[in-house]
């Protein structure tokens, strides 16, 4: 671990995003050029001190899922990341695979999209990164481990994880997440990992094998979904999902389909995080 050079290498990046850029208002009184402490530390999900600590070189080896997270906040390259993690003692996720971190630019893209709820995932549905809206939505689902990562997973092993899904919706969308990983499966051929995600679903779920046996395949691209909140109660949303050129990363969108789910979306916001649901979210 270099403390020394990780210490100057976030310093220097903290101090080089504009508060705009993560959605931070730029007020009058504002003296630092860049990011404060106590914003990336908001940002990366970590305590004030532990920000300090690392920029004056005085800290702990961070793990890689606090590099993840300070990865995103800093809005950093994908060369940028890898050299984080290199620094910290740690060799870089895999340009390839599942464990991966969600792009620089749909990072960014989610900044952008504001008060619009949007995820980034991976092409096994894993919700790598998702913005304060989508959050307030659905629920904190970035930072699982072994299989609980994957949407697919979650909706066939946990009973729990369907209650953010109509009933009567519950087949067809169980079917299109089955269809959706077919189609990752023919686009990874001989990965094993993908291979056995499958193989422990087949062994977990009965009606995972059923919907497997039929061999439907299919890209989801545009869908509508009903979201059921506790708080706000249910949601109809347009969902636009866009593909990097690589079919390794997906943007989804998450527009109101109608007016009450645009009223309810507006309430939403409106009562801050407070408690959420575990379960993952729809597609």
């Amino acid at each position: 671990m270099e403390r020394d050079q990780l210490a100057d290498f976030l310093r220097r990046r903290r101090e080089s995003i504009r508060p705009a850029e993560v959605g931070i208002t730029d007020g009058p009184r504002r003296r630092t050029a860049g990011l404060r402490r106590e914003e990336v530390a908001m940002l990366a999900g970590m305590s004030v001190d532990y920000v300090v600590r690392l920029e004056q070189g005085r800290s702990s080896q961070p793990s890689t899922q606090l590099l993840g997270a300070l990865a995103r906040a800093l809005r950093l390259s994908d060369d940028e990341r890898d050299h984080l993690f290199h620094l910290a003692g740690h060799r870089p996720p895999p340009a390839d695979g599942v464990a991966r971190l969600a792009r620089a630019g749909l990072i960014r893209m989610l900044d952008l999209l504001g008060d619009t709820p949007a995820l980034v995932l991976s092409d096994l549905g894993e919700v790598l990164a998702q913005n304060r809206t989508a959050l307030l939505l659905m629920g904190e689902h970035t930072g699982l481990s072994g299989d609980r990562r994957y949407v697919v997973y979650r909706w066939f092993t946990d009973p729990a994880a369907r209650a953010v899904c109509p009933p009567e919706e519950q087949e067809s969308h169980g079917r299109r997440l089955v269809a959706d990983l077919r189609a990752a499966v023919g686009r990874r051929s001989g990965d094993a990992a993908v291979a056995g995600l499958v193989d422990r679903l087949q062994a977990a779920s009965a009606d995972f094998r059923r919907l497997w046996t039929e061999h439907e395949v299919a890209v989801r691209r545009t869908d509508r979904k009903t979201f059921l909140n506790p708080r706000v109660g249910p949601l109809t949303m347009d969902c636009e999902t866009l593909v990097t050129p690589d079919q390794g990363q997906q943007l989804l969108v998450l527009t109101p389909a109608d007016a009450e789910a645009r009223e309810r979306l507006d309430l939403l916001r409106v009562l801050g995080v407070q408690e959420f649901p575990t379960g993952p979210p729809v597609r």
